[in-house]
């Protein structure tokens, strides 16, 4: 069986957290290095992970602030 890319298998992680309620509508994501800490990998795959999920509209970058789970009934800005 193939292996699944690092930031496949991080994106579907945090999806599950957000469906989970895990991470609420408007929570912050916890920091970039807790990330690579809690999977195990180099900064690149986390920040494609969040790319990802940035652009299906689950999270939102603030430059500067974090990363945020998008609330009910909004769209992230692309």
């Amino acid at each position: 069986m193939a292996r699944v890319p690092d930031r496949h298998r991080i994106a579907q992680d945090i999806r599950e957290r957000i469906a989970s309620g895990e991470y609420a509508p408007g929570a912050k994501l916890p920091p970039l290095r807790e990330l690579i800490v809690r999977y195990g990998v180099s900064a690149e795959p986390v920040r494609s992970a969040l790319l990802i999920l940035q652009v299906e509209g689950l999270l939102e970058g603030h430059q500067g602030k974090g990363v945020f789970v998008v609330g009910h009934g909004r769209v992230a800005r692309r």
